[in-house]
């Protein structure tokens, strides 16, 4: 374990958010390798595997109520040095995580093929679509672990293991992709099935590593056969945090969803731009996340510790790092929005609208910063109810607009992405106004609970 109650909190915020960062970075490389394989497949093939990936947010919507719940209140028991109770969360988040991987795999072999005719352009999307989630189902049901195991460490203050995990399963993907995707020395293609199974293998080797580091490195937390039986009181605590944080997930799920299918009647190719687009801005984005997920285990320890100054400390000094690295990447995509898609060029009309999408959305960066800085607060606070009460508002703001918009002559893609940087920013001011709320509430009986 690693005492964040002590020594400099900037310092600590870059700490766990460079291997972070670089783990982050290799987990994105998964999509974007997978991407850059497939776009040679054409713009169905594109259209389906983004539309697919899509599902990728309801499962880490769903390890995220894991991860989130088991990091903060391992993070607090840190801070309480009650060891005890930490591998007793532990553990009953990895029950749960075995329990919500079985229940994916059932779900998505059964319904994957009525999802992708909802929301696909056309037939050979749809079809594209269903290969590829048939081949990843099983890497997306080990996200559950994977994420369970790497919130643990993150609690405790360590996150190179999970750094290194990433790099090698991401490595082993880059290998991979080309072999299983388009034959490569095997001169057996499977095409965007090969995608998925690249994926797949990939994170279960992953899984595989960060058990043997728990089995034979993590001595603070670390698997017990007597704490893995099933304790509801547990998981209430779990799920009362992580739930939340999970809706926020499962709402991006929706409002990806739903800009599929506004895009519908625009054709394959503004569907695919709009996939590329989405996941370069997702590894764009990686900034920030990075100081976001740093955020919940420095200001939970302190939290658990009663310590209230070292939590506005860590707010401030991550609100200011994130929202100046978020202006410097806006300005970049202001400048030169097209770098990001020159690995997209043979498929020039959906590369143009990933590269219109990324000039407009980058204008709300700075406040997309400023939502994950404080949904990571909310984390270590262990009130995340807000920070999903903002994200909720969207589908007002949002997703009920862009809707309307769609059935209406005239519609652009345009006006979507102006919708999405209008809301964002609302949704900013939304959630800043209700953690400055929260920690009104929680600072004095912090300080009270210090001072006996």
């Amino acid at each position: 374990m690693r005492d964040l109650t002590q020594g400099s909190i900037p310092k600590h915020l870059i700490s766990l958010a460079v291997p972070i960062g670089i783990g982050m970075l290799f987990q994105m490389l998964y999509v974007l390798i997978d991407l850059y394989f497939v776009s040679r497949l054409g713009d169905a093939a594109i259209a389906g595997v983004g539309a697919a990936g899509n599902l990728q947010f309801l499962v880490m919507a769903m390890s995220q109520v894991l991860a989130v719940g088991g990091m903060a209140l391992i993070a607090q028991a840190c801070g309480r040095k009650d060891a005890v109770d930490a591998n007793r969360v532990f553990n009953q988040s990895l029950l749960l995580a075995v329990l919500a991987a079985l229940a994916t795999l059932i779900a998505g072999y059964a319904f994957s093929g009525a999802y992708m005719r909802t929301i696909a352009a056309d037939a050979a999307s749809a079809e594209a679509g269903v290969a590829y989630l048939h081949a990843f189902l099983p890497g997306l049901a080990l996200q559950f672990a994977l994420a369970t195991l790497g919130a643990a460490l993150r609690g405790t203050g360590i996150s190179k293991p999970t750094m290194l995990v990433q790099i090698v399963t991401v490595v082993l993907n880059a290998i991979l992709a080309p072999v299983l995707i388009a034959g490569w020395l095997t001169g057996r293609a499977f095409g965007v099935a090969g995608a998925g199974w690249a994926s797949s293998i990939s994170i279960a080797v992953g899984v595989a590593l960060m058990l043997l580091y728990f089995a034979r490195l993590e001595h603070f937390v670390g698997v017990d056969a007597r704490e893995l039986r099933p304790q509801p009181p547990v998981w209430r605590r779990i799920l009362a945090i992580g739930l939340p944080p999970g809706g926020e997930f499962a709402l991006m799920f929706v409002f990806m969803g739903v800009t599929y299918w506004c895009l519908r009647g625009l054709g394959t190719d503004a569907q695919a731009g709009y996939g590329i687009g989405m996941r370069v801005m997702q590894a764009i984005f990686l900034p920030i996340m990075a100081i976001a997920f740093a955020v919940a285990p420095v200001a939970g320890q302190n939290v658990g510790a009663g310590r209230g100054d070292r939590v506005l400390a860590t707010l401030r000094s991550a609100a200011l790092i994130g929202s100046a690295a978020m202006f410097a990447l806006t300005l970049l995509c202001q400048w030169q929005p097209q770098w990001f898609m020159r690995p997209f060029a043979d498929n020039a009309q959906a590369a143009e609208v990933a590269t219109g999408f990324l000039r407009i959305v980058s204008w709300n960066f700075v406040a997309s910063g400023l939502i994950f800085t404080c949904s990571g607060m909310f984390q270590a606070l262990g009130n995340t109810r807000p920070a999903l009460y903002a994200s909720a508002s969207r589908l007002l703001t949002f997703a009920l607009p862009a809707i309307w918009l769609s059935q209406h002559p005239g519609f652009e893609v345009r006006q979507l992405w102006l919708l999405s940087v209008a809301t964002t920013v609302l949704q900013a001011l939304t959630v800043l106004w209700l953690l400055r709320r929260e920690l009104r509430r929680r600072l004095p009986a912090m300080a009270q609970a210090a001072a006996m």
